[in-house]
C-alpha cells in the first residue's frame, strides 16, 4: 500500500480534529455525555470513515457497503461527528443529541442513518458484529467488512471472550475488532481495576490474528486497516489494538478517569476548544452555543 497523500493526510487530520470539537459540542450543549471516550478514538473513526471503509451516505444500506458496530455505546458523540462530518445527516443534528427524538446518548439505529446497531450495555457489539459477519458470508458477498469498535475496560465482560470464540471457530475474516485501548476506565486505570493483559496472546489464544497500531498516528492507522481489509485476512477473524490516550487533545482530560463520563460546563467548553484549536494549529474557536447552553443549564437547575 503506497502511502497516504498529503491532500488525504490533512483532510483526515482535520476530520479527526472536528470530531473532538464536535464532540465537546454536543456533550456540553446536552449537559451529559463521555468525553474521555469519545476523544481517543477520533483518529480511528477519522481513518475507518474517510479513508479505509466503503460507505456512502447517498445509500446508507447498500448491501455493499463496510459497516462499523460501536459496542462502546457510550462513545456515541465521536461517531456522530462522523457521521454527520461524512453527510450523512445535517451537521445541526448534533444538537439533538439526548434530546427527547433526537440522537441517543447511546447509539439507537432508528434515530439516525449510517448506525448499524443500537447499544447501550457494555460487551454486547462484537456479538452483534459477529453474527452480521456470518450474515455476510452466507450472502456470499466476500468484499464487505465488519468493523466492531470496542473499550478496552469493556474487554472485561464475558460476552465479548464467547463471541471472540465463536468468530474464530467460523472462520470470519471478514471481522475486524478494534480496541481502543485508552488505559482508563469509568474509575481508574484498567490494570488496577481488572487487567487485560496479555492483550495480544488473549486474542492470539482465541484463534484471532492480531494487529498492533499508535491509535493517534493516521498513516499507521490507515496501513493496519489496508492490511486487515486486503492483505491479512486467512481464515481467522481480525484484532486491531490501537494504543491510544483517553481525552486525547484536552491536557486536563488525558489519562483522567474524571472525564470518562462528565460534561463540561459551557465557560470549561469554551476553554477546552480554544486550547484544543491552538493544540491543532486551527483559528481559535470557543464553545459555539454559550448563551445557549447556559440557558439551558439553568433550565435544568444548574447555576
Amino acid at each position: 500500500m503506497s502511502t497516504l497523500t498529503t491532500e488525504k493526510m490533512l483532510e483526515l487530520e482535520e476530520a479527526a480534529y472536528q470530531i473532538r470539537r464536535l464532540s465537546i459540542e454536543m456533550i456540553t450543549y446536552a449537559c451529559w455525555g463521555h468525553p474521555g471516550g469519545s476523544l481517543s478514538m477520533a483518529e480511528i473513526l477519522s481513518v475507518l470513515y474517510f479513508d479505509a471503509m466503503q460507505v456512502d451516505p447517498c445509500k446508507p444500506k447498500d448491501e455493499a457497503r463496510d459497516r462499523l458496530i460501536l459496542s462502546k455505546a457510550h462513545g456515541s458523540p465521536a461517531l456522530y461527528a462522523a457521521l454527520a462530518l461524512k453527510g450523512f445527516y445535517p451537521l445541526e443534528d448534533i444538537y439533538t443529541y439526548c434530546e427527547p427524538g433526537g440522537l441517543e446518548g447511546h447509539t439507537d439505529m432508528t434515530r439516525a442513518a449510517g448506525i448499524e446497531s443500537s447499544g447501550g450495555p457494555l460487551g454486547m457489539g462484537l456479538s452483534v458484529a459477529a453474527g452480521c459477519a456470518y450474515g455476510l458470508r452466507l450472502k456470499e458477498n466476500p468484499r464487505s467488512r465488519v468493523f466492531c469498535l470496542l473499550g478496552d475496560g469493556e474487554l472485561n465482560e464475558g460476552n465479548i471472550w464467547e463471541a471472540a470464540m465463536a468468530a474464530a471457530h467460523y472462520h470470519l475474516d471478514n471481522l475486524i475488532a478494534v480496541v481502543d485501548y485508552n488505559k482508563v476506565m469509568a474509575k481508574g486505570f484498567v490494570w488496577d481495576l481488572m487487567s487485560i493483559e496479555p492483550l495480544v496472546e488473549k486474542w492470539t489464544a482465541f484463534g484471532w490474528d492480531v494487529l498492533e497500531v499508535d491509535g493517534h498516528d493516521l498513516q499507521a492507522l490507515a496501513g493496519t486497516f489496508y492490511r486487515a481489509h486486503w492483505i491479512q485476512p486467512r481464515g481467522k477473524p481480525i484484532a486491531v489494538i490501537a494504543h491510544t490516550v483517553k481525552g486525547r487533545g484536552l491536557e486536563m482530560a488525558e489519562f483522567n478517569y474524571k472525564w470518562h463520563t462528565h460534561a463540561p460546563e459551557p465557560e470549561t467548553a469554551d476553554a477546552m476548544l480554544r486550547a484544543l484549536s491552538r493544540r491543532y494549529g486551527r483559528p481559535e474557536l470557543g464553545y459555539s452555543r454559550m448563551g445557549d447552553a447556559r440557558e439551558k443549564e439553568s433550565f435544568y437547575g444548574g447555576e
